[in-house]
């Protein structure tokens, strides 16, 4: 009885293999006459959209790749056209940009003419007006010995004055004739 027991298990094992082997190749047979079938049905079906869809182009006269080339070109037109509206907008504002540097040169250089005419200006009216202040203390010099010497004259009358009386008083008398006195 011992050697059955292990004889079992082996027969097991075998007549499992045996018949897996069997299926095996019976499905190997059967589908190695269906692969022949379905390529020719999976061709006839590739065929029949290839055809249908050259159909259905020839049909409608539209083109996917023609579409497809025309909205490309069209595109690169648009590039092209914004790429030249780019490049002309930006030599306006270079043009733009240049003529207010330019601007911008005439305001300096007229800022920095009013300047130096500002400071020669300035300096002119600091010199007037130190002539003025000089000027102003020489009057001022001028009444105050001016009234200094003023009570000393008031006292007695101007020589200038005098002299013109005298003079005045002496051609009056000289031009009338002298009468001779006569007695009696």
């Amino acid at each position: 009885m011992n050697q059955r027991t292990p004889v079992v298990p082996y027969m097991r094992e075998a007549r499992t293999a045996g018949l897996a082997r069997d299926t095996h190749s019976n499905s190997i047979g059967q589908i190695g006459s269906q692969p022949i079938v379905l390529a020719g049905a999976t061709l006839l079906v590739i065929l029949t959209s290839v055809a249908s869809i050259a159909l259905w182009r020839s049909y409608t006269g539209t083109s996917p790749e023609l579409d497809r080339v025309v909205a490309a070109r069209a595109l690169q037109a648009r590039t092209v056209q914004a790429s030249e509206q780019l490049v002309e907008k930006t030599k306006g504002l270079e043009a733009t940009q240049q003529e207010s540097i330019d601007q911008l040169q005439v305001v300096q250089d007229q800022l920095s003419t009013v300047r130096h005419l500002l400071a020669a200006q300035q300096s002119e009216t600091k010199r007037l007006s130190e002539q003025v202040t000089s000027l102003t203390e020489a009057i001022e010099s001028l009444r105050q010995s001016f009234a200094s010497a003023q009570p000393s004259e008031s006292a007695s009358p101007p020589v200038h004055n005098r002299s013109i009386r005298t003079r005045a008083h002496h051609a009056v008398s000289t031009s009338q004739p002298r009468r001779a006195k006569t007695r009696g």
